[in-house]
């Protein structure tokens, strides 16, 4: 799978939502793959290289889990090993959906080279981190980039690095994003998306943090070619990120409206489909006998109407034929002909 098909690439973001736990980790595979996405994506991180042991947690961390722990104690407790995500990437191959995981160290870029990812998601926090740009840009494999927190200069700068790094253009994709869990709708600003597509010349997309999935269907149709959505199997459950994710059945429907929504864009070219054509004749009208007409008598306002069915002469040639003589004699409600 590639975010370079023809069709919306679909992440679903199963994040952290594991809690650490292999078996639940690879429901949520199974989740994922029964819903349609694209691709499941992980979290890699090894807690001591990516957090000091005194760094406080996110507002949202600390609403959805214990306000007495520290962001390292948090990060921690939501770790999968080396193996695990060896084992998390058979089982993917196993259900048909792609695996994929988000590095948040220079350990964890190492470990998903060794197991082959071509695609690799570059989260917003890291969009000012030049070592790990420089590291992760030199892979010259596919990219795609948050910037969530980032103004245009910000993401410039990242997109520099990463291009003068090795990474090709045409292997980097931006997603607009907005870093709150979850991302109040009028904080959303999607036009912004088509502003990095327009200031880059790279393809967009979007990852999207709010609640519900009309947000993602949105940004399909003004031109996303990623989606990436955080998803759980219980928005009960504990955890910093389950409130703010969706459930399966949710993430079910947003793949199908995705998919709908793609359809549904279709060519900028304004004509008649073929599924409408057969509808023309019945919808549309002709110029008929308003009442019996005798041959050579003319045409008039008095003597014509506009009736259904539309395969007669168009409406559109009234004028043509007012004031024409009648070649034959006409019934009432019959099609004119010349």
């Amino acid at each position: 799978m590639s975010f370079e098909q023809n069709h919306v690439f679909i992440i679903a973001e199963a994040g952290v939502n594991h809690n650490g736990n292999l078996a639940l980790a690879k429901k949520l595979v199974e989740a994922a793959a029964e819903a349609g996405a694209d691709a499941v994506k992980f979290q890699t991180f090894k807690t001591e290289e990516i957090v000091a042991a005194s760094a406080p947690k996110a507002s949202y961390q600390t609403k959805n889990t214990s306000s007495e722990e520290t962001q390292y104690k948090m990060l921690k407790k939501l770790e999968l090993s080396e193996n695990d995500f060896f084992k998390l990437q058979d089982h993917c191959a196993k259900h048909g959906i792609a695996f994929m995981s988000t590095p948040f160290d220079h350990s964890s870029i190492d470990l998903l080279v060794k197991m082959g990812l071509e695609i690799f998601k570059i989260p917003s926090g890291e969009i000012t981190n030049l070592p790990y740009l420089r590291k992760i840009g030199s892979l010259q494999k596919k990219l795609i980039l948050s910037t969530g927190m980032s103004d245009l200069a910000e993401v410039k700068a990242a997109v520099d690095v990463l291009l003068d790094s090795g990474t090709t253009k045409k292997h980097l994709i931006l997603l607009h994003c907005n870093t709150q869990y979850p991302t109040p709708f009028e904080d959303v600003n999607l036009p912004a998306m088509n502003t990095l597509k327009t200031f880059f010349g790279l393809k967009i997309g979007y990852s999207d943090h709010t609640l519900g999935i009309e947000v993602s269907i949105a940004a399909v149709a003004l031109g996303a070619r990623v989606i990436e959505k955080h998803f759980t199997l219980d928005k009960k459950m504990t955890g910093p990120d389950h409130q703010a994710s969706l459930e399966p059945k949710e993430l079910k429907r947003m793949v199908q409206s995705i998919r709908n929504t793609e359809k549904a864009m279709g060519s900028r070219e304004k004509r008649p489909t073929t599924s409408e054509l057969r509808n023309r004749p019945v919808a549309r009208k002709s110029i008929i006998a308003a009442q019996p007409i005798a041959k050579g008598v003319k045409f008039s306002e008095e003597n014509l109407t506009v009736k259904r069915p539309g395969t007669g002469i168009s409406p559109m040639n009234w004028d043509t034929i007012i004031g024409k003589s009648a070649t034959k004699d006409f019934n009432k409600d019959e099609l004119i002909t010349l």
